[in-house]
């Protein structure tokens, strides 16, 4: 068994002949769906986008909610010092 073919994992030629159904077949389908190539890549950067964006809105929404109890919090954590202070 020569290198290439241990690479391919079979024959050149059946190889070949592989990827040129699956690529019919590939092709077929996406053309049936009206997608291109470049929807199918605008497609996957979305997803990483969107994940990204996914990220930060939870760290933001996390923020938020501290900001908002600590308007009630630290308020009333000094009130409740001053009172304390004078006894």
């Amino acid at each position: 068994m020569s290198a290439l073919t241990r690479f391919l994992g079979d024959t050149p030629l059946r190889v070949l002949l592989k990827l040129l159904v699956l690529s019919f077949l590939v092709g077929l389908v996406m053309n049936a769906f009206g997608w291109s190539p470049m929807d199918v890549l605008y497609g996957i950067r979305n997803v990483f986008v969107d994940l990204w964006n996914l990220g930060f809105r939870a760290v933001d929404r996390f923020l938020g909610y501290i900001l908002l109890g600590a308007a009630i919090v630290i308020p009333a954590f000094i009130l409740l010092r001053i009172a304390n202070y004078r006894k």
